[in-house]
C-alpha cells in the first residue's frame, strides 16, 4: 500500500496522486536539540552542576536525565505528527490531513484552489521546508507548516490545475 494511507484510501474515481509528502524532517529539531543537551551534560560534567544532592545523585546527572526524558517526550510528539500528517495533490484535488486523534483535514478540488502561499524563514529557505497557505474560492484560507519543498508543493498544485483545464478544453 501507499505510504500516504489517508489520502490512497480516500481517493475518488480516476484520480491518482501525482504529488505527496509528509512533513520536513526539522520537526525532529527539539529532540535532536535535547539529546544533544542532555548527552553533553552526561560527559561533559559542567563544573557548576557537579554538585551532589540525593542518595549520590548530582546535579548534572540529574539535568542530563530530565533533558533525556523532555527529548523523548518531543520525539514521540514529532514522530506522531510525522506519521499522522500527509499532504497530497492528485489530477483533481488537494488533499492534505494531520493529526492523530483529533484530525484537520483539507480536501479542496483544483477548480476551487485560488492560490497557494508560500512562506518560508532563513532557515526554511536553507533547508528547504516552509508553511504553505491554500486559497480556497471565497477567501477560505487553510494554512501548514513543515512542508518540504514548498515551491515545488505549489509548483504542482499549479501544473495539475493547468493540466485539468487543458483536459476540459479538450473535451
Amino acid at each position: 500500500m501507499h505510504p500516504l494511507k489517508y489520502i490512497q484510501s480516500n481517493l475518488l474515481t480516476n484520480e491518482k496522486i501525482i504529488y505527496g509528502v509528509r512533513p520536513h524532517w526539522i520537526i525532529f529539531g527539539s529532540t535532536v536539540f535535547f539529546a544533544i543537551l542532555s548527552l553533553f551534560f552526561w560527559i561533559k560534567k559542567p563544573i557548576l552542576l557537579t554538585t551532589y544532592i540525593i542518595g549520590g545523585w548530582n546535579l548534572d546527572t540529574l539535568a542530563s536525565g530530565i533533558l533525556l526524558i523532555v527529548a523523548i517526550y518531543c520525539g514521540i510528539g514529532a514522530f506522531i505528527q510525522y506519521m499522522n500528517s500527509e499532504y497530497g495533490i492528485t489530477n483533481k484535488r488537494v488533499l492534505i490531513k494531520v493529526g492523530w486523534i483529533s484530525r484537520d483535514s483539507l480536501e479542496i478540488m483544483l477548480e476551487k484552489v485560488e492560490g497557494v502561499l508560500v512562506d518560508q524563514t532563513i532557515l526554511g529557505r536553507i533547508l528547504s521546508y516552509g508553511t504553505i497557505t491554500i486559497i480556497g474560492t471565497g477567501g477560505t484560507k487553510d494554512s501548514f507548516p513543515y512542508i518540504p519543498a514548498p515551491l515545488e508543493f505549489r509548483r504542482t498544485v499549479q501544473e495539475a490545475f493547468d493540466m485539468m483545464e487543458n483536459k476540459h478544453k479538450g473535451d
